[in-house]
């Protein structure tokens, strides 16, 4: 496959790149998508065979899932159940940002993200254009653009380079804002660990959880 890459310096470019995305991932195939932390290669996440390529692409196996990114933190709920009150804090002062949050799964969901144990990573991105596409495809399966054990793209050029023969759409929004991964979070137990440290500091989550009796550890 050879991918069509999309600027976004100007409004009719910028909906010319988020319908092409779209019509990419509603047929199946796969997308690079700009976010504020770094590139992303994304998938529909209710489509297995999709999810499936995503892991191909990147030279990974269904034991690392990838996380999903939502346009909004209502659609939580739809994803994740038995969501702690000290996770909800946490949504509420870094959703939309670099925090991803490994949640209980609602038992509901008729997806296949890997081996995920009854789990599915949540993040809401800080990027007015990945949530505009989010808006109209729903939740995308979504892992940093690079092979794996290659750094994360912080730019187009870096994720054409390492995935451009296999997604279908390049969305190119510049250099990533923050330009590291985000942190991740465990909250399906009573006390919250972080699992990959990133953008957000052990401290900066704890600033926030200690008035309410709460603290994160290290995994």
């Amino acid at each position: 496959m050879s991918s069509e890459r999309f600027p976004t310096s100007t409004d009719d470019e910028r909906e010319a790149a988020i319908e092409a995305a779209t019509l990419a991932v509603q047929r199946g195939n796969l997308v690079v998508l700009p976010t504020d932390t770094v590139y992303g290669i994304a998938a529909d996440a209710f489509d297995a065979d999709a999810v499936a390529d995503l892991l191909d692409a990147k030279g990974r196996g269904r034991e690392m899932p990838p996380p999903v990114l939502v346009s909004s933190a209502t659609t939580l709920d739809a994803l994740a159940r038995e969501v702690p009150a000290f996770a909800r804090a946490l949504v509420e002062e870094f959703w939309p940002g670099p925090l991803t949050l490994v949640c209980q799964q609602q038992g509901s969901l008729m997806w296949d993200l890997g081996d995920t144990r009854g789990t599915v990573a949540v993040r809401m991105p800080d990027h007015d254009l990945t949530r505009e596409i989010l808006e109209r495809t729903g939740p995308l399966a979504v892992s940093s653009a690079n092979l794996t054990g290659m750094p994360a793209a912080t730019d187009a050029d870096q994720a054409e380079e390492m995935l451009g023969d296999k997604v279908a759409v390049i969305v190119d929004a510049g250099e990533s804002p923050v330009g590291e991964a985000s942190t991740i979070v465990d909250v399906t137990t009573a006390q919250g660990r972080v699992l990959r440290h990133g953008a957000l500091s052990l401290e900066q989550l704890n600033e926030v959880l200690e008035p309410l009796g709460a603290t994160l550890t290290d995994a």
